[in-house]
């Protein structure tokens, strides 16, 4: 099985020469002005530089308005639009239509139900016959600050073995100890990671960076032959 593994959350040059280094399939830069792993247009661009033509770039966005995704498409020419708000299935449709590009729709986990809407989102978002991709990433507690990379887990079981319509990745909580287990049990097609490979918050270790690709390839895991693309 061919998995891809994604390290998101970069924000300097030397933890990207790390992920890419250790062959990470993907790398996401963060546009969410909260997030300790926001990253202006300026470093965003010598990163996609950087990474460009060894992983496929993701950026991601929460609930951004077509002026704010021109200038992040403008100066990282992403391969993929990771969004974390609450767009809707018309939304994402419409943001791929106009830009151009796959998305990539993160829906958090934390029941059967959520389970249930993430299915009927990805049916339809695969009737438009598109490359999009989903993300299932845990819940954020309701006081949460940020939508994704709090470093929480979710019960694997709900989605383990999922067949959903279009092709996910799986993030929450996942670190080194953990990766392996949790792409056994599921089967996605990529794994994700922020906060797992932390020293502190938004601040990536690069040894911790290799451990988890290290881990996911034991798992049986092998990009080389996605690495840099989305599809």
């Amino acid at each position: 099985m061919v998995t891809i593994v994604k390290i998101c959350g970069l924000s300097t040059p030397d933890t990207m020469a790390a992920a890419l280094d250790s062959g990470a399939d993907m790398i996401g830069l963060v546009f969410f002005a909260k997030s300790p792993r926001y990253v202006d247009l300026k470093t965003a661009r010598a990163l996609a530089e950087q990474a460009r033509g060894r992983a496929a770039i993701a950026t991601l966005t929460v609930n951004a308005d077509d002026a704010t995704l021109t200038g992040i498409i403008a100066a990282t020419r992403p391969d993929i639009l990771q969004l974390h708000g609450h767009e809707t299935a018309e939304r994402i449709a419409d943001i791929r239509l106009r830009f151009r590009r796959p998305v990539m729709k993160a829906v958090g986990i934390a029941s059967a139900e959520d389970v249930t809407a993430a299915r009927d989102l990805a049916v339809a978002l695969a009737a438009a016959g598109s490359q999009d991709r989903m993300l299932l990433d845990a819940k954020p507690p309701k006081d949460a600050a940020l939508p994704g990379g709090n470093g929480l887990p979710f019960d694997r079981n709900l989605v383990a073995g999922l067949d959903l319509a279009l092709p996910f990745m799986v993030s929450g909580g996942l670190d080194p100890a953990s990766v392996a287990e949790a792409i056994r049990l599921v089967a996605p097609w990529g794994v994700d990671v922020s906060s797992g490979v932390e020293r502190a918050p938004g601040v990536k270790d690069p040894a911790r960076i290799e451990a988890f690709i290290r881990a996911a390839r034991a798992a049986g895991v092998d990009g080389g032959e996605t690495r840099g693309r989305v599809a």
